[in-house]
């Protein structure tokens, strides 16, 4: 790249607006309306998560809620997430990138970075045109579009697809990264978020220039090794490598917060909302084939102030009945019943392969294990049916109507009308 034959060269494909192109593959007369995707379409509090070209327009943000999306685009049409469909087109999407480099690194459901050095002179050695190859066949064979950022290092790479949407290339070298990256504002570079922009800015650092231009001292002396580690990605520095999903290190924990439609008081009410984060966290241990043997909870009021409570389980666990007890202690422990709870994270640590979690035999209830072992049963029987009907295919009315103090819908399959 840039003639430079030591270079790497990486690509960072991003699928464009994912979620919602995803769920407009069903209904293709609605591409050019403005669509977007939310948790519950029919909740003014729910939150928006992905929009299509047409709804920026009207500059819909994602996490903003239903009513305030409305506000600015009363006609925003609403679809339903369906989670399964998104994890089925990205596996889709990274089989087609897998068939050019065995270095395929999964960034999120929906980006990826590919490491082209090796295998890029067996697809003709000239990498925008290779990128430009890459769209053309996921346009056509899976009707989505991505946006592929080329360059020398991981971050720029990034930055590249970031660039130019929908459906482009960006071709970032050393030549003209500081041409293209160098005026963007700070908040632009990987990893910069709202507090450390604000560090930066009030010592002068505005945009990503300033940064690479400044004493990388000084930097680190500020932001400690998260400044070090800035300085690198906004002079180009940076040289992590692309680690195929296969090669990564599993996770270290596994957890689920929310922040609710409205602050929850009361034992009843936080119970469900425990309940709720418990499950999903469940479900995910499941998935994933591992147990956890502590627990944390993290408790946030209405004036954002967070505390955090762990505990160690009696055996590994990845029951959700087990998670939510546990969690249930610890708030119950730790937190005023009158207060009211703004948001909550539960959270699974200290995790083991579920084959190699032994269980801690209870001499006073021999019928212990056989007990866990039906439950065990009955809730991957809930995972599978989650699996083929969506996540919220099968849940607790009561957790339901505690939260939302809606009365139960009558169960039976509906489709969202349309207009």
């Amino acid at each position: 790249m840039g003639g430079a034959t030591t270079d790497r060269v990486i690509l960072h494909c991003d699928l464009n607006s994912f979620y919602a192109s995803v769920e407009l593959l069903e209904y293709p007369a609605l591409r050019e309306r403005p669509v977007a995707v939310c948790g519950d379409p029919n909740s003014r509090h729910g939150i928006i998560l992905a929009k299509n070209e047409a709804a920026k327009r009207y500059k819909i943000q994602t996490a903003e809620t239903v009513w305030q999306a409305r506000k600015k685009c009363p006609e925003l049409i609403l679809l339903p997430a369906h989670h399964d469909k998104y994890h089925h087109y990205s596996k889709l999407v990274n089989a087609i990138y897998g068939q050019y480099t065995d270095l395929v690194e999964p960034f999120s459901v929906d980006e990826s970075w590919l490491d082209m050095t090796g295998s890029l002179h067996l697809f003709g050695g000239d990498e925008k045109a290779l990128a430009d190859h890459i769209r053309h066949r996921v346009r056509e064979e899976l009707g989505l579009t991505i946006s592929v950022g080329v360059s020398f290092n991981k971050t720029f790479s990034k930055m590249g697809s970031d660039y130019k949407k929908p459906d482009a290339t960006t071709l970032i070298t050393r030549e003209n990264f500081q041409k293209l990256l160098w005026p963007l504002p700070i908040s632009d570079l990987l990893f910069v978020g709202r507090s450390a922009a604000k560090t930066l800015g009030d010592i002068g650092v505005k945009t990503i220039g300033d940064l690479a231009r400044s004493d990388p001292k000084a930097i680190a002396a500020l932001l400690g090794k998260q400044g070090s580690i800035l300085y690198e990605y906004a002079t180009g520095a940076e040289h992590a490598p692309v680690i195929p999903s296969s090669q990564m290190p599993g996770p270290k924990s596994v957890g689920n917060g929310l922040t609710f439609p409205r602050n929850l008081q009361g034992w009843e009410e936080l119970r469900a909302g425990v309940t709720m984060l418990s499950d999903e966290v469940a479900a995910r241990l499941r998935h994933l084939e591992l147990k956890c043997s502590t627990v944390n909870i993290t408790i946030r009021d209405p004036a954002f102030k967070d505390i955090s409570r762990q505990k160690q389980l009696p055996s590994p666990t990845y029951l959700s009945r087990e998670l939510s007890q546990a969690a249930m202690e610890l708030l119950s422990s730790s937190w005023s019943i009158g207060a009211p709870v703004r948001a909550l994270t539960v959270t699974a640590q200290n995790l083991l392969p579920a084959d190699q979690a032994g269980e801690q035999l209870d001499l006073f209830s021999p019928d212990a294990s056989p007990r866990r072992q039906k439950v065990e049963k009955l809730e991957r029987a809930m995972d599978s049916i989650r699996d083929k009907y969506g996540k919220t295919a099968i849940a607790s009315a009561r957790v339901q109507n505690r939260l939302t103090g809606e009365k139960p819908i009558p169960p039976g399959p509906k489709k969202m009308d349309l207009p």
